[in-house]
């Protein structure tokens, strides 16, 4: 009985093995902040569009849904090709990218400064911040009409819609930002000698400079929400003006093609940043 029982225990115990074993590479990778291997991750993301292009491709070509309504695949891609070839979309594509650009960085030009300035003087964050944090609630669209009157249905117009939308957010971020700087860093350059001035471009500014960074990589993207707000009214060029267009003639192909365009652009722009930023902060990504 016991050679027997033995047996059974060693039988039993190859058994639980396996699974084991089996789940080891997804028990590795599903523990929380755990990093992946790079190739796995890339392999993740593309495998999401995948998925998508191809439910996409079931519910229209399968007729589940109704061309009219949403157009499959093929039609949207031979509707993208039509506006390069036929339509000049480059151009609006052209002119999308530099509102986006001109707005963005006039935003960051005044915000970054008065962000920086608000996180290192209370007196001036106590003066400032009420203002900041009720203004970054008011949505840029409420805002065109006023625009329209003031700077006309020119770029001037377009240009501020997208300020407006990144203005705010970009100061409060920054602010916060810089105010979260360990205080110990604080404490050392003071018994060094630092000043208030060495304080903050010693200090606060290279400690603070990666999470800003970051910060304009985030509200870079909000801004392409922004001009597309801003092209749909009073917009003869852009790619919102297109969509607007191809919505009045319910062609759903260049609508959903301009709409991937910005995703598109919008996500090589994004790349590019965190490029940049990892060139510029090596140390706050290792």
């Amino acid at each position: 009985m016991s050679e027997a029982r033995s047996a059974i225990q060693r039988l039993c115990h190859k058994k639980l093995q396996v699974p084991a074993f089996a789940g080891t590479t997804l028990a590795v990778t599903m523990t929380p902040l755990k990093p992946i291997p790079q190739r796995y991750k890339a392999a993740l993301g593309v495998a999401f569009f995948v998925v998508f292009v191809a439910a996409w491709a079931i519910a229209t070509f399968g007729g589940f849904v109704s061309r009219t309504f949403l157009a499959d695949p093929a039609t949207m891609l031979h509707e993208g090709y039509d506006l390069f070839a036929r339509f000049g979309f480059a151009g609006d594509v052209g002119i999308t990218i530099w509102r986006v650009l001109g707005g963005f960085v006039l935003a960051a030009l005044f915000a970054v400064p008065l962000g920086v300035a608000m996180g290192a003087y209370k007196p001036v964050e106590a003066f400032f911040e009420p203002f900041v944090s009720f203004a970054r609630y008011l949505p840029a669209s409420a805002f065109i009409p006023l625009l329209i009157l003031w700077a006309g249905i020119g770029e001037m117009q377009k240009l501020l819609v997208i300020f407006i939308g990144s203005f705010f957010q970009i100061v409060l971020m920054v602010a916060v930002t810089v105010g979260a700087t360990r205080r110990d860093l604080v404490e050392a350059a003071y018994t060094l000698g630092a000043n208030a001035s060495g304080i903050v471009r010693r200090v606060l500014l290279p400690s603070s400079a990666p999470a800003i960074a970051e910060t304009l990589r985030l509200v870079l993207g909000w801004a392409w929400t922004y001009v597309i707000v801003a092209e749909l009214i009073g917009a003869s060029s852009g790619i919102g003006h297109m969509i607007t267009d191809s919505q009045a003639l319910l062609n759903t192909g260049q609508i959903i093609f301009g709409i991937i365009v910005i995703g598109v652009i919008g996500l090589i722009s994004d790349f590019a940043f965190k490029w940049a930023n990892q060139r510029l902060f090596p140390w706050s990504f290792a």
